[in-house]
């Protein structure tokens, strides 16, 4: 047995029965909804429990990342866009028309994330054009974390599904 038949039985490209894969899901999707806009919930969850001096740290590290993200939503945010659109297609074409199960695992995987992209960049606009403080800010972000929580479950409903889906299918073909 050379190294590299040694090397290459220790990576499966099966995703879908791969525990590293639904553990980068887990840590994906737990990362996703605890940074909105940048800022981590806890900060948003202290500023409404306690007020003062946290809630004025939430509205200006709120403030800073949604300038950074407007400012980064310009010419090189189109740039990056039309890069994700090619690899999202290109993920989908190799993993549904083809058939490859790691490109339909990151396809699974990174659709969900440019819906969230899309909804913070969303907020990101609105909080741009009229800025936020105090409870009302709160609410906006913790309306927004809702939301992704909402597509993270059915994300990861949705993944599950298919990935016992695609398990199942391999089993039976003999």
């Amino acid at each position: 047995m050379t190294l590299s038949d040694v090397i290459f039985s220790q990576i499966d490209f099966r995703t879908f029965s791969n525990i590293w894969y639904w553990l980068a899901v887990a840590v994906t999707w737990a990362s996703v909804s605890h940074w909105i806009i940048g800022v981590p919930f806890d900060m948003i969850y202290g500023a409404r429990r306690h007020g003062g001096q946290a809630m004025l740290d939430l509205d200006q590290i709120t403030a800073i990342n949604v300038r950074r993200l407007m400012t980064i939503a310009g010419t090189p945010g189109l740039i990056f866009v039309g890069l994700v659109a090619f690899f999202i297609t290109m993920a989908g074409m190799l993993g549904f028309y083809y058939g490859l199960e790691l490109a339909q695992g990151l396809f699974l995987l990174a659709f969900p994330l440019v819906i969230v992209g899309a909804l913070t960049w969303r907020a990101c606009q609105r909080l741009s054009a009229a800025p936020l403080t105090g409870e009302a800010l709160v609410k906006a972000l913790s309306n927004l974390r809702f939301w992704i929580q909402v597509i993270a479950m059915t994300a990861i409903f949705v993944t599950a599904v298919y990935g016992m889906y695609a398990n199942l299918s391999r089993m039976m073909v003999f």
